[in-house]
């Protein structure tokens, strides 16, 4: 968990997320866009709604809003990959005890799913990437990613983490000539964290 706090926006409306879209935009067309950042915290009471003070806040909101820039300036060469992987926070499991079947193999390093849970967002977004021919790692962090990269020769990865995991690994992808879509967690912590899945589906 990089960010040194905690936050939940799951429950926020889907338009404040029209509204980071739109900023994205205009992040990408190198406008100004710090007006629109406070402008969207005050409209959304994120401050009331998350408990952040307004420099957590901002800092949540900018890096949403740079990571879907980046997802929009990537994504015409990321429709071109083939070989494709999805990165999965073992966090957001439905159950961190017993009650979770999936066995973590150090070697890969990744849990493996074993569907025991119908509702849990892990289960649905592995299945839906299977599908879609993806190879699928639930990582315990992101120190796992390397490993993973240099073991296999992937075009493209999509990663479900927090924007500050997410901005750790640019670098590292850049550096191995891997194109990469984010999608972020919309609640934080060391367990019961939360994504979209719809906005997963999306990005897949």
């Amino acid at each position: 968990m990089p960010y040194k706090f905690t936050f939940d926006i799951s429950k926020t409306p889907r338009k404040f997320f029209t509204e980071i879209a739109l900023a994205s935009y205009q992040r990408g067309v190198h406008k100004v866009f710090l007006n629109t950042i406070k402008d969207s915290i005050d409209k959304f009471k994120i401050q009331e709604a998350t408990g952040l003070n307004i420099q957590d806040a901002l800092v949540l909101i900018q890096d949403l809003i740079d990571l879907q820039a980046i997802n929009l300036m990537q994504r015409g060469k990321f429709l071109k990959t083939k070989k494709r992987a999805l990165f999965l926070p073992h966090c957001s499991r439905k159950y961190m005890d017993g009650r979770c079947k999936a066995v973590f193999d150090a070697n890969i390093p990744s849990y493996i799913c074993a569907q025991c849970s119908p509702d849990c967002d892990v289960n649905k977004a592995t299945k839906i990437a299977k599908k879609k021919g993806y190879d699928v790692y639930i990582l315990p962090g992101g120190s796992c990613v390397p490993k993973i990269l240099k073991s296999h020769r992937y075009e493209g990865v999509v990663g479900v983490a927090c924007g500050e995991e997410v901005k750790m690994s640019l670098d590292l992808l850049s550096s191995m000539n891997v194109t990469g879509q984010s999608v972020p967690l919309l609640k934080n912590g060391c367990s019961n964290t939360v994504f979209n899945i719809e906005t997963l589906v999306k990005t897949l």
